[in-house]
């Protein structure tokens, strides 16, 4: 159970590190101290950040596939990451991104991400 536990957490952290590389930049325009910034000091930026996404993605994997002793196998663990990282990405987009909507389009396709969890799971 803690090989479980520990993996689902450090995705959740890595994914908290890849929202903000890949979409933190998106409301930078509202800050005065990077408002300035051209496209490639962003990208770096952007790489600054994924880097951390890094430090916790590659040790949730391996200490998650079950080859490693882990409770997942790879098809368990790439859907068990997508479905982490889109709640990160819902929350972080109602939370910081006010003008962003969640409509029932967004919630009938996470349904359909469950029903994919369900059956990747499936024995």
């Amino acid at each position: 159970m803690t090989k479980y536990l520990a993996t689902i957490g450090l995705l959740v952290c890595s994914n908290l590190f890849m929202t903000f590389a890949w979409y933190g930049h998106l409301k930078f325009k509202e800050m005065d101290s990077f408002s300035h910034f051209g496209l490639l000091a962003i990208i770096l930026i952007s790489w600054g950040i994924a880097f951390f996404e890094y430090c916790f993605q590659v040790p949730a994997n391996r200490i998650g596939y079950i080859e490693n002793g882990g409770p997942f196998n790879l098809w368990q663990l790439k859907v068990l990451q997508e479905v982490i990282s889109l709640t990160v990405f819902t929350i972080i987009t109602i939370v910081v991104f006010k003008n962003e909507t969640l409509r029932l389009n967004h919630i009938i396709g996470f349904g359909f991400l469950i029903l994919a969890v369900y059956f990747i799971f499936k024995k």
